[in-house]
C-alpha cells in the first residue's frame, strides 16, 4: 500500500512550476521553501504528538493514520525517542503502577 504525498502547502510539483515559469526546479524549491525554523517547529510538534498518542495506547498504524504520515515515520520517531530516553510508558500502565498502596 503506497501513500499519496500530501500537497497542502504546495499543490503542484516543483517540476511543474519550473516548466510553467521557465526556470529550474531548484529555483522553484529555493523560492517557495519554508523557513528552517518553521519546519523544525512543525517537526518537533509532530514528534511530540507521536509520543503523546503512543502513550495514550494507540498503535503505530493508528498514529500514522491520525497524523497523515507513514507508519514507518512513526516507528522511526518512537525509536529515536527511546534512544533519547523519553518515557514511552502508556498512561494506563503508569497509573496502575503508582505507589502500590491502597487505603
Amino acid at each position: 500500500m503506497t501513500q499519496e504525498p500530501r500537497r497542502e502547502r504546495r499543490p503542484v510539483t516543483a517540476r511543474e512550476l519550473a516548466d510553467r515559469f521557465g526556470v529550474s526546479p531548484r529555483t522553484v524549491l529555493r523560492m517557495v521553501s519554508e523557513e528552517r525554523a518553521a519546519y523544525e517547529g512543525r517537526s518537533r510538534q509532530r514528534r511530540d504528538r507521536i509520543v503523546e498518542l503512543h502513550r495514550q495506547g494507540l498503535k503505530g498504524y493508528e498514529i500514522a493514520r491520525e497524523l497523515s504520515v507513514s507508519a514507518g515515520l512513526v516507528s522511526i520517531r518512537l525509536k529515536e525517542a527511546r534512544s533519547a530516553g523519553v518515557d514511552l510508558t502508556p498512561y494506563t500502565a503508569a497509573v496502575e503502577g503508582g505507589s502500590g498502596t491502597t487505603r
